[in-house]
């Protein structure tokens, strides 16, 4: 017994390890139970974490602190790089409305707070609440700064940090609850809203489809397949072509010089195929598919870092290996493959040619399973080097005393999306398996919440059971709650935002991960990813910016 009964002085990172490990295996058990088909999932580990620092299974102080950081580095940084390439066509989509009420959700929960502080509750202790009740340790740290800037006592200066500490699980577990009552009162079906997420989020995007068309424009003959006007500017690409008088159809090439009786096969939109139709000529009877040829068709993934920021010009397939790259699809969308652009790693082609052809168009663009399988931690952990960095910024906002800074959430979070939108810099590219992906995002959120529940565990009870531990427990409880049900009800009624959305904007207007970790399991969806994301960054920067001023009206 003397083994283990000392344990945490001799052995503190063997003892951290082991607690760890208890903590979130008991936490994923419990988290795993379920009743009418609700669990806590990695929420449990929060709790399994307070019972454990309750009884005194409590680890370094500054081992705790560095594993519950870099959980939330990992989990937010694996957010951006699946959010990336989708990201800011999403943000012109709804950001506007979605970052409004990001806003407006702020905004509430300070003026509750200056309210609960006018009505009893300590001023000090409002500020920790602020923060605990939102999840948001940024804004704890920006308003214990302002405060020392108005030199308070110490009593009241370690207020905040109590008060946040009692707050912090019920803002989680308030978050959660308020995105269930939502769920009850308006009767959604989770599965059913991702799905129908899905169907809006392609919903302007048209769907590409072919057309067999003959040439009948005589101002065309003798002119090269590749110079056909309104060829580029509808983005249609024409894939095969059979010569009038003839039965074999070959490959498509640029130069091939058209006649009239020619029959084209053409890629594109609908809308778009109808105009270059009115210039071709008219829809033929004949499928090119179907017509006897040597050329056949491919779809290769783009792995060769050679050719990453290529365009499709650029690349030259059609004059290397007379091959035409007629689709592109990325993020599951698919695209004509107009020759400005430009390739990224994971992008699939369908190419069009003979089979020597597509053999050696395929070696050249990768088409390697191994390296869109493979993680290289190198670009990993640049990426987040960079995210600390741009994290600890400072950004000077005029007529605050202390710049704002966006964290070591926000940062990782902000890089990532930008990254994986550009992916690749060099022989640096930023793309995870989705597999990987999502294995370091559960880590990371595991270690998190295992981190905050001992943190929490050691004065939890004692505070909540006391009276005034019972008293921050509701305003907790009211800071949390209020906001986000009248934001969530006024969207849902009034802006028929899909269900998704909504859970992603307020899990993302608190910056509570677990929040959206709890949404996307019960929803088996990635969808509220991206409304969070969508808001994460301006809600970081409200949350630390209305910290201070709380912290200079509430504590002058």
């Amino acid at each position: 017994m003397d083994t283990f009964s000392d344990l945490p002085s001799r052995q503190p990172i063997a003892h951290a390890i082991l607690v760890l490990s208890v903590v979130v295996v008991l936490g994923l058990s419990v988290g795993g139970l379920k009743y009418r088909g609700l669990g806590l999932g990695a929420v449990g580990v929060l709790f399994s974490g307070i019972v454990a620092g309750h009884f005194g299974w409590t680890i370094e102080p500054a081992v705790l602190h560095f594993v519950k950081e870099f959980g939330l580095i990992l989990f937010v940084f694996t957010i951006g790089l699946q959010l990336g390439p989708g990201f800011f066509a999403a943000l012109r989509r709804n950001g506007l409305a979605l970052n409004s009420l990001a806003l407006l959700t702020v905004v509430l929960g300070g003026g509750l707070t200056v309210l609960l502080a006018k009505f009893g509750i300590n001023p000090f202790a409002a500020l920790g609440l602020f923060s605990g009740a939102t999840t948001n340790t940024p804004s704890l740290g920006a308003a214990q700064q302002t405060l020392g800037t108005l030199a308070v006592g110490k009593p009241d200066a370690d207020l905040p940090a109590l008060a946040y500490a009692v707050a912090y699980p019920v803002g989680i577990l308030g978050i959660i609850g308020s995105l269930l009552l939502l769920k009850v009162l308006f009767r959604i079906d989770p599965e059913a809203e991702a799905r129908r997420f899905n169907e809006e989020r392609h919903a302007g995007i048209e769907p590409l489809t072919r057309v067999n068309l003959v040439v009948e424009n005589a101002n065309l003959a003798g002119v090269a397949l590749g110079e056909i006007p309104g060829l580029r500017e509808t983005g249609v690409v024409i894939s095969r072509y059979r010569r009038a008088g003839e039965v074999q159809v070959v490959n498509a090439a640029d130069d091939t010089l058209v006649q009239p009786g020619d029959i084209l096969l053409a890629v594109g939109t609908a809308r778009n195929l109808e105009r270059f139709q009115r210039i071709v000529g008219r829809r033929s009877e004949v499928d090119l598919m179907k017509t006897p040829g040597l050329i056949t068709y491919r779809r290769v993934l783009v792995t060769h870092r050679e050719v990453l920021g290529k365009t499709v010009e650029e690349l030259g397939l059609d004059q290397l290996y007379n091959v035409t790259v007629t689709r592109v699809t990325r993020a599951d969308i698919e695209m004509t493959a107009v020759p400005e652009l430009r390739l990224q790693f994971g992008d699939q082609l369908y190419l069009v040619g003979d089979e020597t052809g597509l053999r050696k168009a395929e070696h050249a663009v990768g088409n390697s399973l191994r390296e869109m399988n493979a993680t290289h931690f190198v670009p990993v952990f640049t990426g987040i080097a960079l995210g600390v960095i741009a994290g600890l910024v400072p950004l000077q906002v005029p007529g605050l005393p202390v710049p704002v800074k966006l964290g070591l959430a926000g940062g990782p979070l902000v890089l990532a999306i930008l990254l994986a939108r550009v992916g690749h810099f060099g022989p640096l590219v930023w793309h995870m398996p989705v597999t990987a992906n999502l294995a370091f995002r559960e880590l990371g959120i595991t270690l998190f919440l295992a981190c905050v529940g001992l943190g929490a565990g050691e004065k939890f009870f004692g505070t909540v059971f006391a009276g005034t531990g019972l008293a921050w427990l509701g305003a907790a409880a009211v800071i949390t709650m209020v906001p986000l049900l009248l934001v969530g009800i006024f969207a849902r009624r009034r802006l028929k935002l899909n269900y998704m959305s909504i859970c992603g904007l307020l899990a993302g207007s608190m910056t509570d991960p677990p929040a959206l970790a709890f949404a996307s399991s019960i929803s088996k969806s990635d969808a509220p990813s991206v409304a969070y994301a969508t808001v994460y960054p301006l809600t970081m920067l409200l949350r630390i910016l209305s910290a201070q001023l709380l912290a200079l009206l509430l504590g002058g």
